[in-house]
């Protein structure tokens, strides 16, 4: 098993954020988590990765069970970007964008211990097969917005993770670095050793083609798990998001609109 969370629940200056969550991902599933903001996307994200702690039931991830595990070992084998990765980054934008990659390699903020020649090349490898061949030398200042989160993606991708977590990886993007980071994020997921994707999102047009279920959630309880086919439905959008939707698929994707009704009481001031 990927993941298992048995039970979880987890609460912050006593307030609940996830409630009673069990959820298992299993290998060969890539995953999508939706839902609105304060669903607990992010704060599941934290446990999984040991970042925060459950306050009751069981979390195993890669076959091992938290309490038991060395947690900055084990997160050697998970990728994670995520918007906070590049505002821990923002006191690093002299850095150029080969080392943001091969810092990926002890999973630190900038580059604090040897490195290998051998890892260099992974990282420059990677700058290539991601489009980044041209800025590979260039700061991170210098980057743009759609080139920074490539650079990322490579970072978490350095150490050939097991399990890669993308938690809103195309915020800021105009719709033309989105679709481009998207096709990068659908090419990796259609190689032979593709890692378990996590990919967490507000927007369900982002869920690609290849990945196969979808983890709804709805103030901190799971509304629904399973095959992306059952659970993107007008009526599970409609609640998770908590507005009237419908739910078109076009090239293997979802595209969600508001209904006609929805658009008339905006127009009324309902």
């Amino acid at each position: 098993m990927v993941i298992d969370l048995e039970n979880v629940s987890f609460q912050k200056a006593k307030k609940p954020i996830l409630q009673d969550i069990s959820w298992q991902v299993r290998p060969g599933e890539q995953w999508a988590i939706l839902g609105a903001n304060g669903s607990g996307k992010t704060s599941l994200l934290k446990l999984i990765t040991g970042y925060e702690w459950a306050s009751a039931g069981r979390i195993s991830v890669l076959g091992s069970v938290f309490g038991s595990v060395n947690i900055h070992e084990l997160r050697k084998r998970v990728g994670w970007v995520s918007a906070s990765l590049d505002q821990r980054y923002q006191m690093h934008e002299g850095m150029p964008c080969a080392d943001v990659i091969v810092s990926g390699v002890h999973a630190s903020i900038g580059v604090h211990e040897a490195i290998t020649k051998a890892d260099g090349e992974r990282a420059l490898a990677l700058a290539r097969s991601m489009g980044l061949e041209h800025v590979a030398f260039s700061p991170l200042s210098q980057l743009s917005q759609g080139e920074r989160k490539k650079a990322f993606m490579a970072r978490a991708l350095i150490n050939e993770p097991e399990l890669l977590i993308l938690d809103e990886a195309t915020s800021g993007l105009d719709l033309s670095a989105r679709e481009l980071l998207l096709a990068e994020v659908e090419r990796m997921l259609t190689r032979k050793q593709a890692p378990t994707l996590l990919y967490v999102t507000h927007y369900p047009e982002e869920i690609l083609p290849s990945i196969s279920h979808v983890l709804l959630l709805k103030k901190g309880r799971v509304l629904a798990a399973g095959r992306k086919e059952e659970v993107l439905t007008a009526s599970l959008i409609s609640e998770a998001l908590g507005l009237p939707l419908t739910v078109e698929w076009a090239n293997g994707r979802p595209w969600v609109k508001a209904t006609t009704a929805f658009a008339h009481g905006l127009d009324n001031g309902d």
